[in-house]
This record gives structure tokens, sequence and C-alpha cells, in this order.
């Protein structure tokens, strides 16, 4: 049980990290660059992905749509849709400030 405590504070500690190195990058080639060498392709394309299934969602498209048009599975969509309903509103955040920046 102490290792899994640690576990979980290691975690917490190394998110926080993340958080603040995205936070020093300045433009949008700088952040690109940077998830480049932190993630894998995947990871890159599971994330670009999400993201779109969630502006998808907040412009009131229908799952089948969603589905259609990126390639993402049910599961995939319902987990987006269930953190822009109840989820901390990390995803709304971002969608509202991509808005007011274009």
């Amino acid at each position: 049980m102490d290792n899994n405590i640690d576990k979980k504070k290691q975690f917490k500690e190394y998110k926080k990290d993340l958080c603040k190195a995205f936070l020093t990058l300045k433009t949008e080639k700088e952040v690109e660059i940077f998830l480049d060498d932190v993630c894998t392709i995947k990871e890159i394309q599971d994330m670009s992905q999400r993201l779109h299934v969630a502006k998808m969602l907040s412009d009131g498209k229908v799952f089948n749509e969603i589905c259609g048009t990126t390639g993402s599975s049910s599961a995939t969509i319902s987990r987006v849709n269930k953190c822009l309903m109840y989820g901390d509103g990390g995803y709304n955040l971002v969608l509202d400030r991509m808005k007011d920046n274009q």
C-alpha cells in the first residue's frame, strides 16, 4: 500500500512538471516540437483526434457523424462526451480559448 501512495505522489509531481514545461513554450511551433519529442506519433494522433471529437460534440454533431468523420470509436466519443459534460472543464476551457483566438 505504501508503494502505491508513493507512485500516486510521484505521478502528481511528474504531471505538475509536465504542465510547467508546457507553460514555458511560447509558440505553436515550440509546442509541436516538444510534443514530437515527448510523445509517440500514436499518442499525438489520439490526443488530436479526441480534441477534434470534443469540437464536433460542442458543435452539436451526433455520434454517427463524428465516428464517420474522425474514425473514432464509440467508446472514445463517449469518453470525450463524458469529460465535456462532467469533467474538470479542460476541454471546454481550451475550446473556448481556441474560438476566442480565431
